[in-house]
């Protein structure tokens, strides 16, 4: 009997062994799988009102943009050199309060260090509330609170940094040998002494390259902090797409791209070196 298009696909296939045995060999599931991404698919193009058509029809707006973008003009590099320095400066500030205020919160948060569990769940709690919020949305709550300029910025990514450092500190710490720890205080030595001794070796490491990497993600992030007065870069940037100037903004993308450059080739030799 001739069998189905849906038996050929997702029925078993049964094999005949020499010794007559039979057993079945079940088909791939490939073939659901490509149906269930092409559902999914369809009716995300029907909910968003995507439009390949539009994309293709506009592709020439975008290519006379990039051509001016790839021209830039040279003579707006000064106005470039106060914005990058506020940018950076925002980036190692805002990084060494957040993860130098990280560290205890994350120390409070490790199940295996802090045994009180009111105090353990408060600040894991905290640490998740701010990882919530966006830095966008912390740099414009902050230039609410403290006026538009740098120091806006330098809030928003001290919280950002605390946030995203004091989570991943607090499971590096969780997973680290507590046999020297609890030698220690079979010694006599309080908890703090204990800990200093035996586990901040363990964790310095580590908490040095999480500090680093998020030195790295905060210098982007802090050259579009200008879109809600935050200063530095990002204030630039919106300025020149605000008046059109794509030569000029040529030039301030490509001062952002050899300052992350630099700043992701010294970072990577120095988590090579702690490593």
């Amino acid at each position: 009997m001739k069998k189905s298009l849906f038996d050929r696909i997702f029925k078993p296939e049964v094999i005949t062994l020499a010794n007559g045995h039979k057993v079945e060999r079940p088909r791939s599931r490939m073939p659901l799988i490509i149906i269930c991404l092409f559902a999914v698919l369809t009716i995300s193009i029907k909910l968003t009102g995507f439009d390949l058509m539009i994309v293709i029809k506009r592709l020439y707006q975008l290519g006379a943009i990039l051509g001016k973008i790839f021209q830039p003009d040279f003579s707006f590099l000064p106005k470039v050199i106060g914005p990058l320095i506020d940018t950076i400066k925002m980036s190692l500030l805002g990084t060494i309060i957040g993860c130098s205020v990280a560290l205890p919160i994350a120390i409070l948060s490790s199940s295996n260090i802090n045994k009180n569990k009111t105090i353990n769940f408060l600040c894991k709690l905290l640490l998740a509330l701010v990882r919530t919020l966006p830095t966008i949305i912390i740099a414009t709550m902050a230039a609410l609170i403290f006026r538009l300029g740098t120091f806006a910025g330098t809030v928003a990514i001290t919280i950002f940094t605390f946030g995203v450092v004091g989570k991943m500190l607090f499971e590096s710490i969780e997973t680290i040998d507590m046999g020297p720890f609890e030698a220690m205080e079979s010694f006599g030595a309080n908890k703090f002494e204990a800990f200093w001794s035996a586990c901040i070796p363990q964790i310095l490491p580590t908490y040095l390259s999480h500090c680093l990497y998020c030195f790295e993600m905060n210098i982007r992030a802090a050259s579009i902090l200008g879109y809600v007065g935050a200063g530095g870069l990002g204030l630039l940037i919106n300025e020149r797409i605000g008046w059109r100037d794509y030569n000029s903004l040529g030039t301030v993308l490509l001062v952002l791209f050899i300052a992350v450059v630099v700043v992701d080739s010294l970072s990577t030799y120095f988590r090579k070196k702690l490593g």
